[in-house]
């Protein structure tokens, strides 16, 4: 690799530091290309995509003005760059199951809007669910108190009826 495309590649993960939500740092040591493209297929499912790069370039990429200089002492060995463009959890959830099956992955640490993230915060947001989810859950929470409110005015309305029914009644 020469100098051009090494600042080539500097250059790409910087952007992709900057543009991304969040992103984490993977071990996959031991990891089969099979089991690594397949990784890759499942992450761009969601919007994640998984970078291989020499670290010292990795080191380079974070040591910017982004403030990801946080991430410079976990940059050791071999790592990927996993990064999300859109629903973190989500990206979160691929890796920690992917984890869960294949001993050869482990999560390192990540960052999501920039803060530090160690692995037992990954899980935590690889255990939430999904923002449709979320989303059903409160139309539940907001259409069920609808239709209390409709039922308690309905039941309103039923006995002012029969109170006005026997009124009428005692008068005749």
């Amino acid at each position: 690799m020469n100098k051009q495309q090494k600042e080539l590649q500097v250059t790409e993960l910087k952007q992709d530091f900057l543009a991304s939500q969040a992103s984490f740092l993977i071990s996959f040591k031991g990891m089969s290309v099979a089991k690594m493209q397949e990784l890759r297929r499942e992450l761009t499912g969601v919007n994640g995509k998984l970078k291989i790069a020499k670290m010292r370039l990795v080191k380079k990429a974070v040591d910017v003005e982004g403030g990801m200089k946080e991430l410079i002492p976990f940059l050791k060995d071999q790592l990927g760059v996993v990064f999300s463009k859109g629903d973190a959890p989500a990206v979160a959830k691929v890796l920690h199951l992917f984890s869960k099956n294949n001993e050869t992955l482990g999560l390192v640490i990540g960052t999501l809007d920039k803060k530090l993230l160690n692995k037992s915060e990954i899980v935590e947001i690889a255990t939430l669910p999904s923002r449709e989810m979320l989303l059903a859950q409160l139309c539940y929470v907001l259409q069920s108190s609808i239709i209390q409110t409709v039922m308690t005015l309905d039941a309103l309305a039923t006995q002012r009826e029969q109170g006005s029914n026997s009124t009428t009644e005692a008068v005749q």
